[in-house]
């Protein structure tokens, strides 16, 4: 550890500069080398010694209050910033310190829960990772059964959303009516950061299990009028938080309609996994207000009525809606105020902080909410999370900007559809 730090010490001075990369490429190595405990002990050093000087940042604010001009400004910026960001970039250029620092940030993260005084670093990983991981240096490539094994075992590997079954389970996936395309940067050419996968169909899918199903037949050409992704995987732990998936989507919705000017319509069928935990803490009288902090005033009573209707035919814990016999067994009433639940979720609940990450991934992306499909993903899973329900979001090329301003402003837009639901 103190060699490590030496290191970090030397990288910063005025000598290490001529000579930084062989520095850094020692500095990696020797931290790879630490014990697990060691690496854990070297993010507490980083925050604590290479952070900004109190004193010296309160004389440049003074400075720049008293006198705010350009020169005082830039001394106030360049003592604010934290010494360990400019160590950490000259990292970034030794071979391999790209990915050492990714891997680093993947273990901080781990940490963070229980060390919050680590907060400021990750503030400063995350915020130079997503300056050397945006898409203008970001190349998109088509995967496809003729790539390497390599890639192809990878991508077996981190699907996170519908688990691959071995060989034959990924061939299904890359048939002609199936496209994969994968995010990488050069320097990490042989590592896939994120990728998507896409079924091209005749219409808007409904049900996750046909799309993955192996066996299922192989759609012609001719068929192709719809782009459904249905599952987005992030390959590396350290890059959660940089956005990738948002600009990965509209990159694919392009060269698809370039690949297949038929296609009209590119959606997703997109899990819910925020809704039971929802729906439970609705029915908590201890935590229903909460909960309903977000429904409108004027669709409270009904949403009430809708969760009392629900509990009497699922059961107090809702324990029916986490089994496909007790799914099968609800009468059509208690659906029908399952769907009103979740659409009151969806659009009025997600614009809050801790609203459903999938559905706030996809509005801030600019996506329409269009419509929600019953007994869509029976597995465990999506019984788990959202008693089956599975959303579809629409990406129009040509709205997405409008879509996403009003998220921005707390506002879902939604289909007619769903909002006859409300």
């Amino acid at each position: 550890m103190r060699q490590v730090l030496a290191d970090c010490r030397r990288l910063l001075s005025v000598r290490g500069d001529a000579n930084s990369v062989a520095i850094a490429s020692a500095l990696v190595e020797r931290h790879a080398a630490l014990p697990q405990a060691q690496q854990a002990a070297f993010f507490d050093r980083l925050a604590r010694d290479f952070s900004p000087d109190p004193k010296s940042v309160l004389q440049a604010a003074q400075a720049y209050a008293d006198e705010p001009n350009a020169a005082n400004l830039i001394s106030l910026t360049q003592r604010a910033e934290p010494p360990r960001q400019e160590l950490l970039r000259r990292i970034n250029r030794s071979p391999g310190g790209t990915a050492s620092i990714v891997a680093m940030r993947a273990a901080l993260l781990e940490r963070l829960p229980r060390h919050p005084e680590l907060q400021a670093l990750e503030a400063d990983l995350q915020h130079l990772l997503s300056s050397w991981f945006s898409p203008s240096f970001l190349q998109m490539r088509k995967v496809d059964w003729n790539s390497p094994a390599q890639l192809l075992e990878q991508i077996i590997r981190h699907e996170a959303v519908h688990q691959i079954d071995g060989w034959d389970d990924l061939r299904r996936r890359l048939q002609p009516d199936r496209r994969c395309f994968a995010f990488f940067h050069h320097q990490l050419p042989d590592e896939p950061l994120i990728f998507v996968e896409v079924a091209l169909l005749p219409e808007m899918a409904g049900a996750i299990a046909p799309l993955i199903d192996k066996k299922s037949p192989t759609q012609p050409p001719e068929a192709f009028k719809v782009a459904v992704v249905y599952s987005i995987s992030n390959c590396q732990p350290g890059l959660r938080g940089v956005s990738l998936g948002n600009f990965l989507i509209k990159r694919v919705a392009e060269q698809l309609k370039l690949e297949c000017p038929q296609l009209r319509t590119f959606c997703t069928l997109s899990p819910i996994p925020g809704l039971m935990p929802w729906l439970h803490k609705a029915c908590d009288p201890a935590q229903s207000a909460g909960a309903l902090s977000g429904i409108p005033q004027s669709a409270v009573e009904r949403t009430k009525q809708a969760l009392a209707l629900l509990r009497d035919a699922a059961g107090s814990e809702l324990q029916a809606l986490g089994t496909q016999i007790g799914l099968a067994t609800l009468p059509a009433a208690a659906h029908h105020a399952l769907w009103r639940l979740a659409a009151q979720y969806l659009v009025h609940h997600t614009p809050h902080p801790g609203g459903d990450p999938v559905a706030r991934f996809h509005l801030d992306n600019g996506a329409r909410l269009e419509r929600l499909n019953a007994q869509a993903n029976l597995a465990a899973s999506g019984l788990k999370q959202s008693a089956g329900l599975m959303a579809n979001y629409r990406y129009d090329l040509a709205t997405i900007e409008v879509c996403h301003d009003r998220f921005v402003q707390g506002r879902v837009a939604h289909s007619r559809a769903l909002a006859a639901l409300l």
